[in-house]
């Protein structure tokens, strides 16, 4: 069974390795999401990262249709043995409203919408899926302990904010005694990215050489990308895309790729578990969100939740 953690200061109880949703609802059908969850709560697992932009780039597709998915198959369910993450203030693709949405009224339409998509009372993990860094910090955690207050959530957390907007955020909060964000959803995993190509294609703030020092004084990051895309899995088989080449084709990867390998050899396991066992070897917090369109896929990478890789092992790939 997945180990589960305390999500740092927090009353959340999670498996290290959540289940990101982006593909349920308009790539897979109801079936289909209903048997990944299945299998992912089968093994214990009990994280499941959402979206309320999950889908709306199909314009067939429900809008929200991650949320919805999630939220059928949670009616199913016993509530209370999952935690349930989602995250809103992203651009409206499906209207074509690609201002910065992390407003106070934004935010609480689109937490309006994911409440009902998802046909919850209250988000376990709310996220502010980008950041407003022209706004001050004080209204948008204002506005997130309202929410917080009325029951609408339990706790919120940053996505794809700069740790030192964080900072900003949470020395807010402590200032008027209450609790701030208590994760960051960063991107990060063993693939080291081009930082142009990477921003190009949505992906940005990357963990490595800005979040350390945040990390280590206690904050939880939620990792996004864990399996980088499955680079090296498909660099494997010969199999990297145009795109993801653009992302994570350089030196320092090839390097890293010889070292997963020849730790996939010997611990008798696959490049994939490699992968996600790195972030679930890291010495502060770390849960990895990971993708899978088949239960095979998430039944393989629940595997990685057995495997902790030595310091000297950790080292060789950081340092690779």
């Amino acid at each position: 069974m997945l180990k589960k953690v305390t999500l740092g200061h927090t009353d959340l109880t999670v498996s290290r390795l959540c289940y990101g949703t982006n593909m349920l609802g308009w790539m897979l059908d109801q079936g289909k999401s209903n048997a990944i969850l299945d299998t992912f709560a089968g093994l214990g697992g009990n994280f499941i990262d959402t979206a309320r932009s999950y889908g709306d780039w199909m314009p067939d597709a429900p809008v929200g249709a991650s949320e919805r998915a999630v939220g059928a198959w949670l009616k199913m369910q016993k509530r209370d043995d999952f935690v349930i993450a989602t995250k809103g203030g992203f651009f409206d693709m499906r209207v074509g409203d690609y201002r910065n949405r992390v407003t106070p009224d934004d935010v609480a339409a689109d937490l309006a919408q994911s409440l009902d998509h998802l046909g919850i009372d209250t988000i376990d993990l709310y996220f502010l899926h980008m950041d407003n860094p022209e706004s001050p910090v004080e209204p948008i955690i204002d506005a997130l302990i309202a929410h917080r207050e009325a029951g609408r959530i339990r706790h919120f957390a940053a996505s794809n904010w700069a740790a030192e907007r964080i900072r900003a955020a949470n020395a807010y909060a402590a200032s008027i005694g209450k609790e701030g964000f208590v994760a960051s959803e960063t991107f990060w995993g063993l693939a080291v990215p081009d930082a142009a190509a990477a921003a190009q294609q949505g992906y940005q703030h990357y963990y490595e050489g800005e979040y350390e020092d945040l990390h280590a004084g206690g904050l939880p990051i939620v990792a996004y990308a864990a399996q980088s895309g499955g680079y090296f899995t498909k660099l494997a088989s010969g199999s990297v895309g145009e795109q993801l080449a653009a992302r994570y084709a350089n030196p320092a990867n090839e390097r890293r790729f010889a070292i997963v390998q020849s730790l996939a050899e010997k611990h008798d396991v696959s490049i994939n578990e490699i992968a996600l066992a790195y972030l679930l070897s890291q010495p502060n917090q770390t849960i990895a969100i990971f993708g899978g369109s088949s239960p095979e896929q998430v039944r393989d990478s629940a595997k990685a939740d057995a495997l902790t890789l030595t310091a000297e092992e950790m080292a060789a790939l950081r340092n690779a």
